[in-house]
C-alpha cells in the first residue's frame, strides 16, 4: 500500500463522515481515525417559543458504485469556462451523464470533459490550472 491508497482510505473516511476506518488486505492491516467535527452549542432563547433545530440531513454515498472520471488527454485542467468563473461542479453537486464538468486545455483547444455517469460528485482529485496526465483521475462520482 503506497500514500495514494493511503490518502483515498483518508477520502473515504472524510466523506462518509466517519471517524474510524479499518482496512485489511492479505497481511497488511491499516486503521485510520479521526475525531468527530464538533456541533455549535445552541443558544438559549428568553424569549418567544422554543425552536428545534431541523436534524442534519445525512447523506449516504455508495462507494461500491464509484466511477472516476478519467482524463483522456495531455493537458491542463480548468473547473471553470473563464477565470472568473463559478466552476462547472463542485463537490457534492449532483450530475447528468452527459453534464460538462470541466474543461481541458490541450494545444490550444479547450475541451470539454462530460460526466460518464449520473450521479453525485464526492471528489475533485486536480487542482484548477494543473497539467493531467492521460488517463489520471480527475473527479469521482458516487
Amino acid at each position: 500500500m503506497n500514500i495514494k491508497d493511503i490518502k483515498a482510505l483518508a477520502s473515504v473516511l472524510q466523506q462518509a463522515d466517519l471517524t474510524a476506518l479499518d482496512y485489511s488486505e492479505g497481511d497488511m492491516h491499516i486503521r485510520l481515525e479521526r475525531n468527530a467535527p464538533k456541533l455549535a452549542a445552541a443558544v438559549p432563547q428568553t424569549l418567544g417559543e422554543p425552536v428545534s433545530l431541523p436534524a442534519p440531513v445525512e447523506e449516504k454515498n455508495d462507494f461500491n458504485n464509484l466511477s472516476e472520471v478519467k482524463s483522456p488527454m495531455v493537458g491542463v485542467f480548468y473547473a471553470a469556462p473563464a477565470p472568473d468563473a463559478q466552476p462547472y461542479v463542485k463537490v457534492g453537486d449532483t450530475v447528468e451523464k452527459g453534464q460538462v464538468i470541466c474543461l481541458i486545455e490541450a494545444m490550444k483547444l479547450m475541451n470539454d470533459i462530460t460526466a460518464p455517469v449520473s450521479g453525485r460528485i464526492v471528489d475533485i482529485c486536480a487542482q484548477d490550472g494543473a497539467v493531467l496526465e492521460y488517463g489520471q483521475t480527475i473527479m469521482k462520482i458516487v
